[in-house]
């Protein structure tokens, strides 16, 4: 088995997966979770694909809901505590790659000489 073929397998496995998870979460999980969702049937089809990428996820949101254990007061207040350093690093990290491209810009040997290219009908003849 080469490496495609393992990658393909595993591709698969992921999309299986996804898929035994999506069946059980869309037919009576989300009802559970989302007090919006029941009796809506139309929308649930375009959940599928990213059920399917994102299924571990999933899984874990369903776990934590479903059981109590999550902390609705922290649910719609995102965690900022990073945001500051990476406003700090990113201006200084696009900086720097732009430096590094102009430091080790090509430069040519001089004695090779230009070549023009021509069309491919021009080649045949």
């Amino acid at each position: 088995m080469n490496q495609a073929e393992m990658i393909l397998m595993a591709v698969k496995a992921w999309g299986l997966m996804g898929a035994l998870v999506a069946i059980p979460f869309l037919t009576f999980g989300i009802d559970r979770l989302d007090e919006d969702a029941r009796g809506a049937y139309v929308f649930r089809p375009l959940l599928v694909p990213g059920i399917l990428l994102i299924w571990p996820l999933i899984l874990w949101r369903w776990y934590i809901l479903a059981d109590g254990k999550d902390d609705w007061s922290h649910r719609y207040r995102p965690r900022r505590t990073a945001h500051q350093w990476f406003g700090y690093a990113m201006p200084i990290a696009i900086v720097a790659i732009i430096i590094a491209g102009w430091s080790v810009r090509q430069t040519w040997p001089t004695d090779i000489a230009p070549v023009q290219l021509s069309t491919p009908a021009e080649v045949a003849e």
